[in-house]
């Protein structure tokens, strides 16, 4: 499969810097267990950026590692043109965090909150405009232990941006959430995104990266194994649909099929199976069909599920990692 790249190009700001984040050669280990190996990573100015990982793939330690948290091995990390080891203190003036959960006092109001954080920097947007921006106006004296769930990502949100930061980090920061709250996210970030700052946004959701994010990197072993915008990575795919079925017939399980006569079937790309399903990368998906029905028929086999849907990014993910995103 191919890992399309894509160039950005970006006119470089007064502080002469085009990049917001960048990362060379970054390694960082945890006794025998390599969670970042050699990671190379740049993210333009202005550009949602999302990486996407399983479990153990080292996004977060990368995350962590972009943050300031955690300290790499070897290899260097810069942002806006600064680094940790000089520009400390700078740093957290200009970038905002977002983490997955976050412990806020329950007896404090949202407005409350709000200007104990506002309190920490020396430049920002002020408390009610932040408010404004998290859509928490009818909130605003409610103590944070009443809040839902999707009311207190946006007041972590609002917490984040109330530096007023160039650089903005959000950890899976729909996760747990209902689709409603979780779409009042989405149109947040669409709106932080309209205003030019730079966002990195890690998630497990992947029509959430797929609505939000520019480009995006998949991460695995602790490298970022493909890299591009959604529809470039959709399209290294080589097909625009995928067939997925399952058969039965006078063998069981995946070696059953026969897949020389399906790969032949012109508009075919790729083939795989996972857990018993076989899965078919396809173009002009009407064309295709009746010729993958004629093969199974031919190998005396009976389709036992079938089903097709438009490429996806999951699909992407699938194909190069050999697991879904949200697997444990």
């Amino acid at each position: 499969m191919t890992q399309p790249q894509t160039a950005t190009q970006v006119v470089p700001n007064r502080d002469g810097w085009t990049s917001s984040l960048v990362l060379r050669g970054v390694r960082k280990t945890f006794v025998d267990v390599v969670a970042v190996d050699r990671l190379d990573l740049e993210v333009a100015r202005g550009e949602c950026f999302g990486l996407l990982g399983p479990n153990g793939a080292g996004k977060t330690t990368t995350i962590e590692i972009c943050e300031g948290l955690t300290v790499p091995d070897a290899g260097s990390v810069e942002l806006l043109g600064l680094n940790w080891q000089s520009a400390t203190n700078e740093l957290r003036q200009r970038i905002g965090i977002q983490l997955q959960e976050t412990q806020f006092p329950d007896k404090l109001t949202v407005e409350e909150t709000l200007r104990l954080f506002r309190s920490f920097y020396r430049h920002g947007i002020s408390v009610e405009e932040s408010i404004q921006t998290a859509q928490l106006e009818e909130k605003r004296r409610s103590r944070v232990g009443g809040l839902s769930g999707g009311q207190k990502q946006r007041l972590a949100m609002a917490c984040a941006l109330v530096g007023d930061p160039e650089l903005l980090f959000l950890d899976e920061p729909t996760t747990g959430l209902d689709p409603q709250a979780r779409r009042h996210l989405w149109d947040l970030v669409d709106r932080l995104k309209q205003t030019g700052r730079t966002i990195i946004l890690t998630t497990h959701y992947m029509e959430e990266a797929e609505r939000l994010c520019d480009r995006v990197g998949i991460m695995d072993h602790g490298q970022i194994i493909a890299s591009g915008t959604p529809q470039q990575l959709i399209s290294s795919l080589g097909g625009e649909h995928i067939v997925e079925f399952a058969v039965t017939g006078h063998m069981t399980g995946g070696s059953a099929v026969n897949t020389v006569p399906l790969m032949s079937i012109p508009g075919v790309k790729s083939h795989r199976v996972d857990a018993g399903l076989h899965q078919l990368s396809v173009t002009e998906l009407h064309s295709v069909v009746p010729y993958i029905f004629a093969a199974l028929a031919e190998q005396g086999l009976h389709l036992s599920e079938f089903r097709t849907h438009s490429a996806t990014l999951e699909d992407v993910f699938v194909g190069l990692t050999g697991r879904n995103l949200r697997d444990e």
